[in-house]
């Protein structure tokens, strides 16, 4: 099993950045692509980046593109989004999450293992 326990939310302003942190323990070694997911208020869970294990491919979400950057450092197990320019649209409960499989995956179902969440407030 995989524990991940994503930290660094809060509530900022419009244009702010925020930098999120997900922490991994367990068997880490079944981690191979991860991703951040995030939940806005009464919507379902949208895929917002995901990264490769060796960290040289990363897809986003076209909303999120150009402002926000995943990134992982494996010695420490955990991998981060850099949120710049943020917006009140960004507000969320943003989830991390970790695939065995090595493959890039936007949908939260091929995803084998998900932290609690951490919330994103953005006013205007």
């Amino acid at each position: 099993q995989v524990q991940l326990l994503e930290s660094g939310g809060g509530g900022v302003q419009a244009g702010d950045s925020l930098r999120l942190s997900c922490a991994a323990s367990g068997r880490t070694v079944a981690m191979n692509y991860l991703g951040w997911f995030r939940q806005p208020p009464g919507k379902e869970r949208e895929f917002v980046a995901g990264i490769t294990r060796r960290g040289i491919a990363t897809i986003y979400t076209d909303s999120v593109e150009g402002r926000f950057t995943i990134s992982r450092d494996n010695a420490k197990n955990t991998v981060y989004l850099q949120m710049n320019a943020l917006t009140p649209e960004d507000t969320a409960v943003y989830y991390c999450a970790a695939r065995t499989s090595p493959f890039s995956s936007r949908n939260r179902s091929d995803y084998n293992y998900w932290g609690q969440g951490t919330q994103v407030t953005v006013s205007s």
